[in-house]
């Protein structure tokens, strides 16, 4: 089966997105395969990986089982593959790395045990250990247990997505009296708010970890101690449902509390994927796809013992530092102390901040100051995703308690964290932040910040620009730029952004940002076009390009055209990239890496060399359809010539990895680049690099 397609109008081809992002996921999965990586770290590569894969089936499988369950074969959509098609190759795709990444939980199990750290099953607990967990499922788990006995119920119970049950099969002795039948069956909802992996008591320095799973397998007699049965077995199940969310059109009901209402709908979504331990009886398996209605469209996925293994992104530290990446302190910003007043130094000359290599703090003290500055009359901000404890959202809600004029807007619609962005918008909206809930049919992806303090009598603009979500949890993993500037003009382009909000049937003229989604596909376009131009008049081009996802295909056929015009295209792209490099008279001159390490690569970052006098843009906007076209997103020009250099540095730096960066080939093979040059670690070195500057 091809999934590359060919366009018969101009012969252009590109890789399946769905595939690509597999492959993406993929390289999460080779962290977790690499022997140099700490086996705590592995084992939390394989939870991410498995926490990927979750969202997929929730948000593309299912957007795929729509289009073949509405009788379509998407062939425009998807690339030029029919989504029949696609589906039976994603599931097989699925199944291949599920298995590879058993093979890989093993070996990690096998080397822990080299470390005396040991994961035990049901089968394996000494006498001590039995007394321990007996107890210990007592007190903790038993009162979490939801336990369903499918014999007794009229109707199959409706199972939660992402949620792990255990299928339970029992045969009956003669003696018994309470069913008719002589096997029954019953499911164990697996508590969520329970710690996932129990450490027993430690023995002779060698420490032991169970599973909650076989804890409860241990303990099956004693949740089923009122029946009579001959043998009782418990296989693992997992549902996948689709988590696309339908909005309601009752316009008498708030955007908030339609947000919340289909939220909450989530739970009940279409099944997409079925995921079972393969060691399961055949009979409970039919037994549970006919009552749970899965069809062909599903994807039914035959796995391990254990699902949910994205638990496995918090598994212990058991004390074992060494069995983990060495936590380097986040770096201050070579000029700029937190001691002081951020203001007045921003005044003075642009800042350019890249977390997690330096703090994130300078963005809550932007904030904190503000909020307590009494020359500080206004604060504008849009939020897509905060953190469980948000520093971002308490300084929102300090400004308003300190007489300043707050406008949040808030994206509801932030995919699996709506519930958390409800919270906070219901709080500040309580304590009298302004909030804005978005613009119908566009998603606000954008990150900025812009406040306004009176100085010698005039408005004066503070900003801040980010490529990432002012988010205090994530600024540790993901890396990302935010400038910080006191340049009028961007301030008051900021502003517009925020006008926008409010009176969205104006559109906005802008001279220095590029906003989606009224300007950002024709202005890159006129980028492109630029070096083009360039090349053709033997004027210095060439573009240089980090981001996360490229998967448009007008703007891959522009890339294409500048490539074939002989324009130089280097580009970084963590995930989800359609672009085919390397093709002779195609795409000859557009090389493309990617790079999956310790932290998630976040940044977008577009450089074009523009004849000699290179221009600059950090961007919440991806190379994607819906952020050209249908979110709102903003594209920031860098006109400091020392964050200019600074930029240049970490991209050179991320470009000459030859240790974590692995090759987009025709062959989608992820192979690692490798040469004989000096081994550059791209993360670690653009650490060493700042650390530098401010030694």
């Amino acid at each position: 089966m091809n999934l590359i397609s060919k366009s018969k109008k101009n012969h252009h081809a590109y890789f399946n997105r769905d595939i690509s992002w597999l492959q993406f996921n993929a390289r999460v999965l080779q962290e977790a395969e690499d022997p140099t990586v700490p086996l705590l770290e592995r084992l939390r590569f394989l939870g991410i990986f498995s926490n990927n894969l979750d969202e997929f089936f929730k948000v593309r499988y299912a957007t795929i089982k729509r289009i073949v369950e509405a009788g379509k074969e998407g062939k425009s959509e998807l690339g030029g593959v029919a989504a029949s098609d696609l589906m039976e190759k994603i599931t097989q795709t699925v199944i291949d790395h599920q298995q590879q990444s058993m093979n890989i939980l093993r070996d990690i199990e096998s080397q822990l045990e080299k470390e005396d750290i040991y994961i035990i099953n049901e089968t394996e607990i000494t006498p001590d250990q039995s007394k321990f967990i007996s107890e210990y499922f007592i007190r903790v788990v038993s009162p979490a247990l939801v336990t369903i006995m499918l014999t007794e119920v009229d109707e199959f119970p409706s199972l939660k997505d992402s949620v792990a049950y255990l299928a339970v099969r029992m045969v009956m002795q003669e003696k018994d009296e309470t069913f008719q039948s002589k096997i029954n069956y019953a499911l164990i909802e697996i508590p969520r708010y329970v710690d996932r992996f129990v450490e027993l008591p430690e023995k002779e320095g060698k420490k032991y970890i169970i599973i909650l799973d076989d804890l409860i397998r241990h303990c099956l007699g004693n949740i089923f101690s009122i029946f009579y049965y001959e043998s009782i077995s418990a296989h693992m199940i997992k549902i996948t449902r689709d988590a696309e969310l339908d909005l309601d059109s009752d316009l008498s009901r708030s955007f908030l509390e339609k947000i919340s209402k289909s939220v909450a709908k989530r739970s009940s979504g279409d099944p997409v994927r079925f995921v079972y331990d393969k060691t399961i009886d055949k009979d409970t398996l039919d037994f549970l796809l006919d009552k749970m209605g899965i069809d062909s469209t599903d994807s039914i996925i035959p796995g391990g013992r254990y699902h949910n293994r994205r638990d496995y992104m918090k598994f212990p530290s058991l004390g074992r530092k060494d069995l983990l990446y060495e936590i380097k302190p986040a770096l201050p910003i070579k000029g700029l102390s937190l001691q002081g007043s951020l203001l007045n130094e921003i005044a003075k000359k642009d800042y350019l901040l890249y977390a997690p290599y330096q703090t994130f703090s300078y963005v809550v003290k932007f904030l904190r100051e503000a909020a307590l500055d009494p020359k500080v009359q206004s604060i504008k901000i849009t939020i897509y995703r905060l953190a469980q404890v948000s520093h971002i959202a308490s300084s929102l809600i300090n400004a308003v308690k300190n007489g300043k004029d707050v406008t949040v807007q808030i994206e509801l619609r932030a995919r699996f964290d709506e519930a958390a962005n409800i919270e906070y918008a219901e709080q500040m909206q309580e304590e009298g932040v302004h909030l804005i809930f978005g613009i119908k049919g566009l998603k606000v992806h954008s990150k900025a910040c812009v406040i306004e303090r009176l100085e010698h009598g005039k408005l004066k603009r503070y900003s801040f620009i980010s490529t990432g979500n002012f988010n205090e949890s994530t600024a540790k993993i993901y890396t990302d730029y935010t400038l910080f500037t006191a340049n009028e003009k961007i301030g008051k382009e900021i502003n517009k952004v925020f006008n926008f909000f409010e009176v969205n049937y104006k559109v906005k003229k802008y001279r220095h940002l590029i906003v989606s989604p009224h300007y950002t596909r024709n202005a890159f376009y006129a980028l492109i076009d630029k070096e083009i131009e360039n090349h053709k008049k033997g004027l210095p081009c060439g573009m240089k390009m980090k981001l996360n996802s490229l998967s448009d295909f007008k703007m891959i056929d522009k890339l294409y055209q500048a490539s074939q015009a002989g324009v130089k295209i280097q580009l970084i792209v963590r995930g989800i990239c359609c672009l085919i490099p390397g093709v002779k008279g195609m795409s000859e001159n557009i090389e493309i890496i990617s790079i999956v390490d310790k932290y998630l690569e976040h940044p977008r970052l577009y450089i074009f060399e523009n004849g000699g006098s290179p221009k600059y843009y950090i961007s919440s906007a991806d190379f994607m359809s819906r952020n050209l076209d249908s979110r709102v997103e903003i594209s920031c020009p860098i006109y400091d010539v020392d964050i200019q250099e600074e930029l240049l540095d970490t991209f050179e730096i991320c470009w000459n990895d030859n240790v974590k960066a692995r090759m987009i080939s025709e062959e989608q093979d992820n192979e690692y680049v490798k040469n004989k040059k000096e081994k550059v670690r791209s993360q670690f070195a653009t650490y060493d690099y700042y650390q530098k500057k401010v030694q």
